[in-house]
Parts: C-alpha cells; structure tokens; sequence
C-alpha cells in the first residue's frame, strides 16, 4: 500500500520546491527572522532576493529560506553572522551536490 499524498516528503518534492516562492513577511512569520534582518542580509549579499525591481516586494524560494534557516541556527549557537554566512555558504554546495546526485538517479 502507498503513502498518502498528504504524508509525502515535501523536502524531496523538487517539483514542490522548484515553485515554492513566498513574499518577506510569510518568511518572517515561518522563520521568526525580522523582515529588517533578512533585508540586512540581502544588502550583505548573504541571500537573494527573486525580486528584481527597486520597490517591488522581496520573494524568496526554497535554497534563500533554508539558508536563512541555517544562518539563524548557527546565530543562535553563538557563531557572527560572517562566520555563520561562511558555514552556510559551504553546506548549501554539499546539499546541492547530494540533492543533484539524488535528482539525477
């Protein structure tokens, strides 16, 4: 017997994932990151934004809202944000790597 839809694995639905883009404020709310701290972030370079013109309300997708994830994580474990920013950098290559490995079986 099969797996219901609704218990799927959502971090393995690159379908899902590809078209997951949400707006500053909902990555706030699901994050607890303060919409003037993701911005501060961008301005850093850190993260990126979907949005393209100046005024338009920032979107993110998936790979910018687990790097926040992370660099929130390792902020809280007491690393700067340079250091967290480094760390982050290197483990979203591994888990692209892994995932593209994944993805190509």
């Amino acid at each position: 017997m099969s797996k219901p839809e609704a218990n799927k694995d959502l971090s393995f639905d690159f379908d899902f994932l590809d078209k997951l883009v949400v707006g500053i404020g909902e990555v706030s709310q699901i994050t607890a990151i303060p919409p003037r701290q993701i911005r501060y972030w961008e301005e850093k370079g850190i993260i990126t934004s979907l949005t393209e013109e100046e005024g338009k309300n920032r979107r993110y997708n998936y790979e910018n809202i687990k790097k926040m994830l992370l660099i929130k994580e390792l902020l809280d474990e007491g690393y700067t944000l340079d250091a967290s920013a480094e760390k982050v950098k290197k483990r979203m290559e591994m888990i692209e790597e892994t995932l593209n490995k994944i993805k190509n079986k």
